[in-house]
């Protein structure tokens, strides 16, 4: 019998619950603190590669994916001022059997929902904002804002760019500002009827892009818009947008955009941001996961499965032997002397795990965090004369093939015997 830690999460959003479902189907007793009230996501829609859709299939949620994702048809570049295709690239079953697993677009408050729905109940637990934490030889001991306390044997920072967690086992850190920022929102897709339904759509205008893509089975459709604006450096998902700004963006640009501007009632803004690389994730007992670990700028649609990797491969280093097995026979005179002997080993066995964990990981985020830098997929390729008049777009699978074909859980390392 190996014995089962307990673990706690803290952050409640899509990395923090996809790392509480990987843990405890490993048979984990865990436990997420989110400083919110209430357990909810906001956010618009978001992307789900090959390489994260693959992993929560295994874990039970394909189904549930079908029903509330979609999987785009094709992918469409087209002109920013007189709309017409320039490239449209098939995706649906052609990316299914290239990639082994679908790309989904899915809204961010149903992925939430059902990675919360697949927790048992009161894994979670809101209201708590963490505001220090402390290692001792026996675990490592949260305190929170409301005065409260808890215990547990790994700690693992799911808090986001502007973590706690991080902020405490690195330092501080300064945010590279990239000198964008995007308007975000979602639009029901009968009120711009000329756009489908089942396909993903880039304009690329000289001065901005526009991203749109299906969410709920197609009625809605989530817009990104990415604006170049050195003075806009607020890094928040909630700060609301100005519709009369974004209509003025995109003024003179093809009747799809426009009407799409048109039909927005709502939108959020954020300045683009993202930190550099760090050098250590983990310390003893404590690690990062997801944003908290490698916040990253949103060109290459991977924050969300980059997170839930990091999930799968942190659930296997982290299912070996911790110590003695729990069920096996001392006698009372021995028993304090042994447990207190245990300590050390179970200590160090839970620092190599995340080591291992990150040993793993940490490479292979950094290549897509600065790949991300570039724009990635997004990118129009120069012409021969240095414009990009014609329109001509990289291949997304030329650019990312190798992130959307990776699988975390192969080639992970052996874990030691019982």
């Amino acid at each position: 019998m190996v014995p089962k830690l307990r673990i706690a999460v803290v952050g409640g959003g899509i990395g923090g619950l996809a790392a509480a479902l990987a843990l405890t189907r490993k048979g984990h007793e865990v436990r997420v603190y989110e400083q919110a009230p209430e357990l909810r996501e906001a956010g618009v829609g978001m992307h789900l590669g090959p390489n994260g859709s693959r992993l929560l299939e295994r874990w039970g949620l394909g189904e549930r994916l079908r029903a509330l994702g979609v999987r785009p048809a094709g992918m469409e570049v087209r002109d920013w001022s007189h709309g017409g295709t320039l490239v449209r690239q098939p995706m649906g079953e052609e990316w299914l059997a290239e990639f082994g697993a679908p790309y989904y677009t899915i809204h961010r408050a149903d992925l939430h929902t059902m990675l919360a729905e697949s927790l048992p109940s009161g894994t979670v637990r809101a209201g708590h904002r963490l505001e220090r934490f402390t290692e001792t030889g026996g675990g490592v001991r949260l305190e929170f804002a409301d005065g409260s306390t808890a215990g547990a044997d790994v700690l693992i920072g799911a808090d986001g760019a502007h973590s706690v967690v991080r902020r405490t086992l690195a330092g501080p850190d300064t945010a590279v500002f990239s000198g964008q920022s995007a308007f975000r929102g979602v639009v029901a897709r009968d009120q711009v009827p000329g756009l489908p339904g089942d396909t993903l759509l880039v304009w690329a205008g000289p001065d901005a892009r526009m991203l749109v893509y299906p969410v709920r089975g197609g009625r809605f459709l989530t817009f990104v818009a990415v604006v170049p604006d050195p003075r806009w450096r607020l890094e928040s998902w909630s700060a609301p947008g100005d519709l009369d700004e974004l209509a003025a963006r995109f003024d003179g640009w093809n009747t799809d955009v426009k009407s799409l501007v048109a039909a927005v009632r709502e939108s959020r803004r954020w300045a683009l941001y993202d930190r550099e690389p760090l050098a250590r994730w983990s310390a003893g007992a404590v690690t990062l996961l997801g944003d908290a670990a490698h916040p990253m700028l949103p060109h290459h649609g991977q924050g969300v499965s980059q997170a839930v990797e990091d999930a799968a491969v942190l659930a296997h280093c982290l299912d070996a032997p911790t110590g003695p097995d729990p069920s096996a026979s001392v006698s009372a005179a021995s028993a304090p002397a042994a447990a207190a002997a245990s300590v050390p080993a179970a200590r160090r066995a839970i620092a190599a795990a995340l080591d291992a964990y990150e040993g793993v990981r940490r490479p292979h985020t950094t290549r897509v965090q600065l790949g991300s830098r570039g724009g990635g997929s997004q990118r129009l390729r120069p012409d021969e004369d240095g414009t990009e008049s014609t329109g001509t777009m990289s291949s997304l699978v030329e650019d990312v093939s190798w992130i959307q074909r990776h699988d975390a859980e192969a080639g992970l390392p052996p874990l030691p015997p019982p």
